[in-house]
């Protein structure tokens, strides 16, 4: 699943720069490749600004700073996968196959599901102490 997810957004991504070439030779725009990469990096970056900050503001008002912290952690695995993957590929140290990024990715998945499993039964059983010690404290 998570393989046919980052295919598809590599279609995506190509599909649009290939959109934005045209439109670029259409409008007999003189925009270098650099030009296009500078502007359209520096909007989408800002539309994801406008996008996210409001989202992370509310998850912090909320009480859901684990949530912001997976979304930044898995941002970065992401990078350092693809960034590891390209190394080997230029230092011809190893073999740049999508697979390692997609089971690196999967890993980290899978031991934050264990971590968040833990993390739920912990605050659970602190929960019910708590709860059960004020229960006792009116009782008395």
């Amino acid at each position: 699943m998570l393989k046919e997810l980052l295919y598809q957004a590599v279609d995506w991504i190509a599909m649009i720069h290939d959109k934005i070439t045209r439109w670029n030779d259409q409008f007999e725009m003189t925009l270098s490749d650099k030009e296009l990469h500078f502007l359209v990096i520096g909007v989408l970056g800002m539309l994801l600004i406008f996008l996210i900050h409001p989202l992370f503001r509310h998850l912090a008002k909320t009480n859901h700073v684990m949530v912001i912290s997976w979304i930044y952690v898995f941002t970065l695995i992401l990078v350092i996968t693809f960034a590891i993957e390209i190394g080997q590929r230029i230092s011809k140290k190893g073999d740049m196959e999508f697979a390692d990024i997609v089971f690196g990715v999967g890993g980290f998945i899978a031991l934050f599901a264990v971590f968040a499993v833990i993390r739920a039964v912990a605050l659970g059983i602190a929960h019910l102490v708590r709860s059960r010690r004020a229960a006792r404290a009116i009782d008395a």
